[in-house]
């Protein structure tokens, strides 16, 4: 019964539902850092983490993790405010 509550609130299953908020976050990431925007300074401490991992070696997945962390700013907090209003609305 938990996991009917969870799929239905997620609106799917748990790991579709994170692949397509992760392929989703990389799109807009893209789109955002093509118009300039970047929200880099709200996540100052999560870009030094990722940076220091980039240091030891995993410099190939840099603007993957920039488009990555760039949509997620905007996608899952807009993602989880309309998962909440339609939780209310059932």
């Amino acid at each position: 019964m938990a996991d009917d509550t969870l799929k239905r609130f997620l609106g799917g299953s748990p790991l579709v539902v994170f692949i397509k908020l992760v392929l989703l976050s990389i799109l807009v990431g893209f789109v955002l850092t093509v118009l300039g925007l970047d929200p880099r300074n709200i996540l100052w401490s999560i870009e030094a983490l990722i940076r220091s991992i980039f240091n030891l070696g995993f410099e190939a997945f840099d603007w993957l993790w920039r488009y990555l962390l760039l949509g997620a700013v905007i996608v899952v907090p807009i993602w989880l405010i309309m998962r909440l209003v339609q939780s209310r609305k059932s």
